[in-house]
């Protein structure tokens, strides 16, 4: 059915990647649809370039729909990053090709642009798995949250954007907030989407659409932002600064971006968010931390307002009122998967156990505490 060799489904085997969902007493090997499934994930995902260890640990212990499907998605995003790669390859070479026809020499420096394209695919997994986490959180989110409005709604909902406004979107991920805006957005307003992955740029350009004239797309850390001093009437950063090593410095670069008078819109949570979440993987696992560090510590509801106060004229907190009931487990262990703990580690191997586990707690409903929102600043 897959066109793959027996050795080859020996070998998988033999390198706990994909494992025959029954082995007889005479040693025979039967597979699932499932199994079949996760096949398909990895024969795709060694297509693009990954090495066994790189999947083995991508790749969950569940083939349930809702995971497939997440996982399908990313992967159509991953090959559209390689067409796009390949097409600069190959432009690339064509230049190269019709330089030396022209001028019969060889231009060094052309030459070696093109060596540096055929060796840019940095590292593709953590894209796959960048984009993965970012999948699951909103999809967790999109699902159960109480509130019907929608967090991205409700935070273009802040913005008030005018016509002619000169906006920043820091760390804009996959784009969400204005893929799903772009109907009440003004003709006449210029955004500047920006993120530390290209990868994720990527994704909010094939999002959004090259073409929107609307919008600009960047890569760099918005604690060196590289825009002269006082042009943007607005700058967002949804969920980022918690995760800069230098707080202050992305809060001072901000000031100094925006004119006076400008908003700054950054969102964090505070500490009694989804801690139900950390509740239940103690329950089963008291080794198993969500997170190394609490990154509400380091910019979060409670003291935010004294990180930002010195370098904005006044901060507001505006809280977004919501919580979860969780219904199905598929979600919820994505949710968890694709936390920056060490989960991974210790639900490898019991996969199967937890997944009962969950199961089991969602069957009536899994309550879920959010405690987020956003600290409304003007210079």
């Amino acid at each position: 059915m897959a066109h793959i060799t027996l050795r080859t489904v020996r070998y998988y085997d033999k390198q706990n990647i994909l494992k025959p969902s029954l082995v007889s007493e005479s040693g025979a090997r039967f597979y699932t649809d499932q199994d079949f499934a996760r096949l398909q994930q990895i024969l795709l995902l060694k297509f693009l370039g990954f090495s066994l260890d790189d999947i083995r640990e991508m790749l969950t212990g569940d083939f349930d729909y809702h995971f497939l499907l997440n996982s399908l998605n990313i992967q159509l995003k991953l090959v559209q990053d390689k067409i796009e790669q390949m097409q600069l390859v190959e432009r690339a070479i064509q230049d190269t090709s019709q330089a030396i026809r022209m001028e019969h020499s060889i231009n060094w420096s052309r030459m070696l642009n093109l060596i540096h394209l055929t060796s840019m695919e940095k590292s593709m997994k953590n894209q796959y798995q960048d984009a993965s986490n970012i999948s699951a959180r909103i999809n967790l989110h999109k699902l159960y949250s109480a509130n019907p409005f929608g967090w991205f709604p409700w935070i273009y909902k802040q913005c008030h954007i005018r016509p002619g406004q000169n906006i920043l979107e820091v760390g804009c991920g996959d784009g969400t907030l204005w893929n799903i805006s772009l109907p009440k957005l003004p003709a006449s307003v210029h955004i500047t989407l920006s993120d530390r992955s290209e990868g994720m740029l990527r994704d909010a350009r094939r999002s959004i659409g090259p073409e929107d004239p609307r919008f600009s797309f960047q890569t760099f850390d918005c604690q060196q932002i590289p825009f002269p001093d006082q042009c943007f009437d607005l700058v967002i950063a949804n969920h980022v600064l918690f995760y800069c090593d230098d707080v202050p410095k992305a809060c001072k670069e901000v000031q100094r971006i925006l004119k006076p008078g400008g908003t700054f819109i950054c969102s964090t949570y505070g500490s009694g968010h989804m801690k139900e979440v950390s509740q239940l993987v103690q329950e089963f696992n008291d080794r198993i931390k969500l997170s190394a560090n609490k990154l509400y510590e380091r910019f979060g509801r409670e003291n935010g307002t004294l990180i930002l106060t010195p370098f904005f004229q006044s901060v507001q907190w505006l809280d977004y009122p919501d919580s979860l009931i969780v219904t199905q487990p598929e979600p919820l262990i994505s949710y968890i998967l694709s936390c920056h703990g060490n989960q991974n580690q210790y639900l490898s191997n019991s996969y199967q156990e937890f997944r009962a586990f969950v199961k089991k707690k969602t069957q009536k409903g899994f309550s879920i505490t959010k405690d987020a929102g956003i600290f409304l600043c003007q210079k």
